[in-house]
């Protein structure tokens, strides 16, 4: 049962990757100059490479199938 859970996480994790290419991380950031307060809000972006997602795909996929064939 867990490897079946553990396979549908790569899986979706790995099709996530391959769909989206990666994350925004928000950051704020403040700055206060005398009486005068500025704030700037801005995303990061994280990349993530494509054959992590193939990768990840794989090894969902193979667990999957490894925990269908065992019994």
């Amino acid at each position: 049962m867990m490897s079946k859970l553990l396979g549908v996480v790569f899986l979706v994790a790995g099709v996530w990757v391959l769909v989206y290419h990666g994350f925004s991380i928000p950051k704020n950031r403040d700055a206060k100059l005398g009486p005068i307060a500025v704030s700037v809000k801005q995303s990061e972006r994280v990349e993530i490479p494509v054959w992590a997602g193939v990768v990840g795909v794989a090894v969902g996929g193979g667990l999957l199938l490894w925990s269908g064939k065992k019994k």
